[in-house]
């Protein structure tokens, strides 16, 4: 099972470095959005809120559908 994984050139699924990549562009985000409502401040804050939560909604479905995706074409390599 190594050896196909190794000579088809495809990288096999990572989830460690998946989880990293998820915890980095939620932290930035996070931040972004809270200096930006911070600033803005009233009623604009509470669009950037919602907004960031949307968003990292979205990065998280995004990298679970990537992690998934890498799975996938892992296992019909085999």
């Amino acid at each position: 099972m190594v050896e196909a994984s190794a000579s088809s050139g495809r990288a096999s699924p990572n989830l460690g470095s998946r989880v990293v990549v998820t915890w980095a562009e939620l932290t930035v985000l996070g931040l972004a959005g809270g200096v930006l409502g911070t600033s803005l401040g009233g009623p604009p804050a509470l669009v950037v809120y919602f907004a960031t939560t949307l968003l990292s909604v979205a990065i998280l479905l995004y990298n679970v559908h990537v992690l998934v995706q890498r799975s996938i074409d892992a296992r019909l390599d085999e």
